[in-house]
Formats: structure tokens, C-alpha cells, sequence
């Protein structure tokens, strides 16, 4: 199958697999990972390598779109009515993930504590994407929504800083390196996270500048899908981060620009196939085989995570005082793991040849986990939020 047909058989059945799902009442994210799963190496093997090699390409530009929609939360109003509480949630959501994975790997796996601090590290990473995906499906809104959004979108900063700082800790521990190396890595991280910021915020100003030469709906389309994809190009070729890069462009448009362009919904009329695709393909990616060895690292690492996960943003409610409905179930939108947990398990793999396969392994295998149930668990917590009806 090349990978045209294969992108177009993907888009028909990834259709038709979502209604026969949503009979059951799940989310449709969950037919597409199941329906990648189906036709991936993993059973029926009907995608050819071209296809699955395309994945990245496509995984970049949603990552991108996804992150470009995130910041449309980020307006005065946010910051005014709920920034505080998500700073806090998504601070302690992110750390004791952190800390409970590092210490139950060091102390009931009796794992070396560099290896135990980059499980931990990685353990902090939350996808948006599924979460994202859940919200926009059924529609939800209110204050739990656009909480939930807000700590999902800040999640990868806090998670690039503690994987550095894990990183750049077990490198000293583990290769006995200098202070100067350590301070390189942690230079390094700062250049990636400030460098996307900068370089999202100046595209936003260059976007705003020349906004004012579009006629209609057909040239803002094609505006808006030009800056998005030249932001994450961007981010790519300098080696900063797609996510942080695309959702400070989102933030400083939607709070710089004067007109009524509706920048962000005009993408709505392409990106479904997109977000269609890109969970099909992350499917595919999923290694089923994986599940059988996940043993007790495994487990360890899901059930310590999903503590630090629910824990994290219940202690964070409490000390900022939200309602109990977003204390309770926020965490259960946290779930998700992928994409920066993947990067980090393969940095950690280059780094550390004698223990980086097993680290990588085991995230691997508990993203098939987190990927399939996550989104089931999101729209629980939305439920139960009474922010959507099913």
C-alpha cells in the first residue's frame, strides 16, 4: 500500500471506526489509536514503512496546531481569573509525578538514583494532544475546561526544566562530569524553552503587522496555516520546542491583535482530517507487543505516575482554594503521556547505552497504556465536572 492509498484508506475507516465507537459512548481518539493499532506492524501489518515513516511529518504540523490552539486560552481575562490556580496546579501536577516515580524506583525497585530520577523526570510529561482532542469532541466549556486546558498547555514547560535538571544531575552522578557540563545542560534547556517563546512571540507580531492586507475567509486560511507552519519549521530547524514555539504565537496574537480576524477558528475547517491522521499514525507507532514485558517496572511507573498526576492537582486545588469538582477529577485529564515523554526516553536511551533501552522500553509500552485509556479518563473527569452531556 503506498502511502497516498494508505492515507486514504486511513481517513475512511478512521471515519467510520469513530461512529461505530461512539455507539459505545467513547471518544472518538480512542477508535483512532485502536483502529492504528489494527492495521499497524503490530496485527494486520497493512501500512507500508513509507507510511509510517510520514508519521513525524504529520505528528509535527497537529503538535503545532494543537499548540497554536492552546494559546488562545492565554488572554488578560485568563490571567486575571484563573492564572494563579493553574500555576499552582500545574506546578505540583508536574513535580510530584516527579518525586513519587524517582522514589518508588529507588527505593522498591532499588534502581541507582540517577536511573530512578529520569523515570521520574520522564514521569512528569503530560500529552495535549488526546486531551485537547476529548474537549473540542464534546464540545466542553467552562471553568474545569479551560483549567484543564491551561495545565495541560504550561505542562511541557515545567517538564523540559525538570528532565534537564534530572538529566543533567545523573550524567554528573553516572560519567562523574564536571559543574561545567551541568551547567551546559541546564543552559541548553533555557535557550530551548526562552528561544521558543521568543521566536512564537515574534512571528505573532510579524502575523498581526501584515494582518491587516487579508480580504476574506480564504486568504485568512491560508494566512494563518502559513504562520503555524512556519513556526513549527522554525522550531525545528532551530531545535526549540514545537509546542511552547506555536502556543506563545497563539497567546501573543490573540492579545495583540486588533482586528476581527478570527485567526483561530478558520483552522477548524482542516485540521479533523489532520487530528484523524495523526492519531491513526500514533496508533500504528504503538508497539503492542511491548505490553508483555512490561512487568513490574511497568506497573510501578503507572501507578506511581497516576498518584503524582491526581494527587499533584488535588494538593494544588487545596492551596488555591478552587471549587472540589476541578480538585477531584482534574488530574484524570492529565493522563495522556506521548510525544515529550518519547523524546526524553530516547535522549535518555542515546546518553545512557547500558540502561537507556530499558528506560525506553518501559515508556514505550506504558504509552500504549496511557494513550488508550487517557482519553476515556478525560471524558470522565469532564463528565463528572458536569461540563459536557453525553
Amino acid at each position: 500500500m503506498n502511502t497516498i492509498l494508505g492515507l486514504g484508506f486511513i481517513l475512511l475507516t478512521g471515519l467510520f471506526s469513530s461512529r461505530l465507537i461512539h455507539k459505545i459512548r467513547f471518544p472518538a481518539v480512542t477508535a483512532y489509536l485502536l483502529l492504528g493499532i489494527l492495521i499497524g506492524p503490530s496485527i494486520l501489518n497493512l501500512t507500508s514503512p513509507e507510511l509510517i515513516n510520514s508519521s513525524g511529518f504529520i505528528s509535527n504540523i497537529v503538535l503545532g496546531f494543537i499548540a497554536f490552539g492552546l494559546g488562545q486560552s492565554f488572554t488578560r481575562e485568563f490571567f486575571r481569573n484563573i492564572g494563579r490556580p493553574v500555576l499552582w496546579i500545574s506546578i505540583l501536577e508536574a513535580v510530584l509525578p516527579w518525586v513519587l516515580v524517582t522514589l518508588s524506583f529507588f527505593f522498591i525497585l532499588k534502581q541507582p538514583f540517577y536511573v530512578a530520577l529520569l523515570f521520574g523526570a520522564i514521569a512528569s510529561a503530560t500529552a495535549p494532544a488526546a486531551t485537547v482532542m476529548v474537549v473540542r469532541e464534546y464540545k466542553a466549556k467552562g471553568r474545569f475546561t479551560d483549567m484543564l486546558l491551561g495545565v495541560v498547555a504550561i505542562d511541557d514547560a515545567w517538564c523540559l526544566i525538570i528532565f534537564a535538571l534530572s538529566l543533567a544531575f545523573s550524567k554528573a552522578v553516572a560519567f562523574h562530569s564536571s559543574n561545567t557540563f551541568i551547567f551546559k545542560v541546564l543552559f541548553h534547556s533555557l535557550i530551548e524553552i526562552v528561544g521558543a517563546l521568543m521566536l512564537g512571540g515574534l512571528i505573532a507580531c510579524f502575523a498581526t503587522l501584515f494582518s491587516k492586507f487579508i480580504r476574506n475567509q480564504t486568504e485568512l486560511l491560508i494566512y494563518t496555516l502559513g504562520f503555524v507552519l512556519l513556526t513549527t519549521g522554525l522550531a525545528i530547524l532551530l531545535h526549540l520546542s514545537v509546542l511552547l514555539a506555536n502556543m506563545f504565537l497563539g497567546t501573543v496574537l490573540i492579545n495583540i491583535n486588533k482586528s476581527d480576524l478570527e485567526f483561530f477558528d478558520v483552522l477548524k475547517v482542516i485540521d479533523s482530517p489532520l487530528y484523524l491522521l495523526f492519531f491513526v499514525l500514533a496508533g500504528v507507532n504503538l508497539e503492542i507487543g511491548l505490553l508483555k514485558g512490561i512487568g513490574i517496572t511497568g506497573i510501578i511507573y503507572i501507578f506511581f505516575r497516576t498518584m503524582g498526576k491526581t494527587v499533584g492537582s488535588v494538593w494544588g486545588g487545596y492551596i488555591v482554594k478552587v471549587e472540589e469538582r476541578i480538585r477531584k477529577y482534574l488530574g484524570l485529564g492529565l493522563l495522556p503521556q506521548a510525544g515529550v515523554a518519547l523524546g526524553c526516553a530516547l535522549i535518555a536511551k542515546n546518553d545512557f547505552p547500558e540502561i537507556g533501552g530499558m528506560i525506553f522500553s518501559t515508556i514505550v509500552a506504558t504509552t500504549v497504556i496511557y494513550e488508550l485509556i487517557g482519553p476515556l479518563c478525560t471524558k470522565f473527569a469532564l463528565q463528572k465536572a458536569g461540563e459536557i452531556q453525553i
